[in-house]
């Protein structure tokens, strides 16, 4: 009979929640945040029949040893037991049980946190499991609350129902792991020793910003006062840097809407997207992945992507399952509280959102009013806290884009619309084209004006701040980040008054911070001088000039008939548009402009997407959106079908980006073909019939890319 403190031991275990340390929870890779652990101890079935064999030793046989006996691994040997929380498992008797496919089993509520902290091995014999139990929304709902509740004779063995057909009566415990309101367990790096962005190779030395100027004329006559003289002031980052090596690491956050409508090839093709992500990111760079449907969870903290990061990376993407709502405030909560409170910090930063649905959670405007989608975006992350560009991604004609849009312009960063299913991994391998070769930030353009009589009128900026200051002698506009070999055009419009001799008109100047040394440079570009000859001055406008003008006006032009077709007015949008599109055929000098083309091409699009109330919604108001925020910020957007255009389209592209496409379309073939392979079943005779085929519609989803034009002065 076992001694009276051991039967004592075994009754209370039966009857009490256990709090243990942290440390001694049988859970590998526990968070850092973790302080305690609850657990509810259930009656063991071997104890239980050790206590009837005590009671009657004449008529109970004795148990075998192997089902008390630890494994030489150190788990328990016997079927019977969890080898995770010692726990019996009895079928039949309302526990819910995991069969791994190498025969072992668990407590689904075990064997889900353990997976769920990043375990995909089984705890006892050790083997990589390709099946795992469910890892979403539900396990973090029920995680905040200490309870998951479900009826397990509702759902498969070890499969987890949906959301719709949870039974709120009958519970199980399971591990608490409550998320802590401060994500500081960011890996730590060390930028001094950094082989990635911790200093240039060698004697190399950075080059600087170019500054460039045209003016609207080359000569103004001497007596004429003009009040409205235009220059244009282009600047262009300095290249990429030589190796790999030299440039600046970054940290990025990616949001990931893995709700319901996002199950099937939409999330195949978004984890074939996240691991070119992955794959492309250095040593030194660190991710950390969001996922949101009706709530939000942070996958893995901030981890460099060395060679484990990654392979930890790729299968925590992989574990990814579709269902639930839209919740696209609590993603980006997340990502911001990721950013904010790192311990380290690389350089750039960046976090990439995609989505292809509505946020019904927290976007709820009253009846007549139109919604406040800066509820949307945390203030940490805006210009003045913490700030953080969030690059948003609609996918879909689904997605709410003029909430994507938003979301992007008031943290600075770009909104692209990606059309086709098949166009994930091109419109990340862009964005991570430009995010990867940072070369200078917090770049501010300063423009004073030089002789007496000059004065500043106006700054064509975009979606930089600018202003005008000192009574008109001097301006300034705040651009950010720049890429390498990224160019940017300002058009200033200034009063000439008149004067006998050359006029200077302006100093431009451009300071900004090196991304890889954080060195301060300061460059100044030449004087603008007018001539001002005594005679009338006939001469054409400067092409360079005429054709940012030109721009601008589209610009405009483009959020003007998107105002008209939220209107309902699609007959006045599409005018709109066709005016400017026929105002810029006619300009004779710029006929044969490639830039000028492609914009005229562009806004012929725009006009198509415009004509009716469907075709504005499925797509006509994604495509205007992200054109607008293409020249808003003048950087690259994806666009929906604008693959098939040329010039201004990839205008804004810069080496860099376009190197990271090319890398991705190499990879397409291998796509389809695997993605063909994963779609084949035993076929219908209705799936054979053309349109229906998903080889068919894989295949037109992947369809080549054509070539891409640089952007030229």
């Amino acid at each position: 009979m076992a001694p009276a403190w051991e039967r004592a031991r075994r009754a209370l275990a039966t009857r009490l929640c256990l709090r243990f340390p942290a440390r001694h929870v049988a859970i590998e890779d526990a968070p850092r945040e973790l302080d305690y652990v609850e657990v509810l101890v259930p009656v063991p079935a071997v104890e239980a029949e050790e206590e009837e064999r005590e009671k009657s030793p004449a008529t109970v046989s004795p148990a075998p040893a192997s089902a008390r006996r630890l494994s030489r691994s150190g788990s328990l040997n016997s079927a019977k037991i969890c080898a995770i929380c010692l726990g019996g498992m009895r079928i039949g008797h309302g526990q819910a049980l995991f069969t791994a496919e190498c025969s072992h089993r668990f407590h689904f509520h075990c064997i889900s946190s353990n997976v769920q902290h990043g375990n995909k091995v089984c705890p006892i014999c050790r083997a990589v499991w390709k099946e795992l139990p469910f890892q979403g929304p539900l396990l973090v709902d029920a995680a905040a609350h200490g309870t998951a509740r479900v009826n397990p004779s509702d759902w498969p063995q070890g499969r987890l129902p949906r959301a719709d057909t949870v039974n709120r009566r009958d519970q199980f415990p399971v591990f608490r792991t409550p998320e802590s309101a401060f994500f500081n367990d960011d890996e730590q790096i060390n930028l001094q020793s950094e082989p990635v962005g911790g200093g240039r190779d060698g004697d190399e030395i950075p080059a600087s910003v170019e500054i460039m100027t045209y003016t609207e004329f080359p000569a103004i006559q001497e007596s004429v006062t003009q009040e409205n003289f235009a220059i244009l002031i282009h600047l262009k980052a300095p290249h990429a840097p030589a190796s790999v090596s030299s440039r600046a690491p970054l940290d990025l956050v990616t949001v990931l809407d893995v709700s319901g409508s996002m199950a099937g090839t939409k999330l195949a093709l978004l984890k074939r997207a996240m691991s070119f992500v992955i794959e492309s990111l250095g040593h030194s760079d660190r991710l950390s992945v969001i996922a949101f449907s009706s709530c939000a969870w942070r996958l893995f903290p901030l981890r460099k992507m060395t060679t484990f990061g990654r392979q930890q990376s790729l299968q925590a993407i992989s574990s990814l399952v579709a269902n639930g709502g839209t919740n696209i405030a609590d993603g980006l909560r997340k990502a911001a509280r990721v950013m904010e409170y790192r311990q380290t910090r690389n350089p750039v930063c960046s976090i990439i959102l995609l989505s292809d649905g509505v946020d019904t959670y927290t976007v709820t405007p009253a009846q007549g009013a139109p919604p406040d989608y800066g509820l949307l975006v945390p203030r940490s992350i805006l210009p003045g806290g913490h700030h953080v560009q969030v690059h948003t991604f609609g996918f879909g004609a689904d997605h709410d884009s003029a909430a994507m849009h938003s979301v992007a312009e008031m943290s600075g960063g770009t909104f692209s619309f990606i059309d086709a299913v098949g166009s994930i991994q091109d419109a990340f391998a862009q964005c991570i084209g430009g995010l990867l070769s940072v070369v200078a930030q917090e770049a501010r353009l300063s423009i004073e004006c030089a002789d007496e009589g000059v004065l500043l009128n106006c700054i064509e900026s975009g979606g930089y701040a600018s202003g005008v200051v000192g009574d008109g002698r001097s301006g300034f506009v705040d651009i950010g980040d720049l890429y390498a070999d990224e160019e940017r055009d300002f058009l200033v419009t200034v009063r000439v008054p008149a004067a006998r001799g050359d006029t200077a008109l302006i100093l431009p100047s451009c300071a900004y911070r090196d991304a890889v040394t954080t060195e301060t440079i300061r460059v100044e570009g030449d004087a603008v001088i007018l001539p001002r000859p005594g005679s009338p001055v006939l001469a054409a406008m400067s092409p360079q000039v005429e054709r940012e003008w030109n721009r601008v006006h589209a610009t405009e032009d483009m959020a003007a008939a998107r105002a008209a077709a939220e209107d309902n007015d699609f007959a006045r949008a599409a005018s709109i548009l066709e005016s400017r599109r026929r105002a810029l055929e006619s300009t004779a000098s710029l006929s044969s402009d490639p830039q000028t083309q492609a914009l005229v091409a562009e806004l012929r699009e725009m006009q198509d997407r415009t004509e009716n109330r469907q075709r504005y919604q499925e797509s006509g108001r994604a495509y205007i959106l992200a054109g607008l925020s293409s020249h808003s910020w003048q950087r690259a957007t994806a666009r929906g079908d604008s693959t098939e255009l040329t010039g201004l389209i990839h205008t804004y592209q810069t080496p860099s980006m376009v190197d990271m496409l090319h890398r991705s379309q190499a990879l397409l073939p291998e796509v389809v073909e695997a993605l063909n392979r994963s779609l084949t079943v035993a076929p219908s005779r209705s799936q054979t019939a053309g349109p229906a085929s998903p080889r068919r519609s894989l295949a037109r989803a992947f369809r080549s890319t054509k070539s891409f034009t640089g952007r030229s002065s």
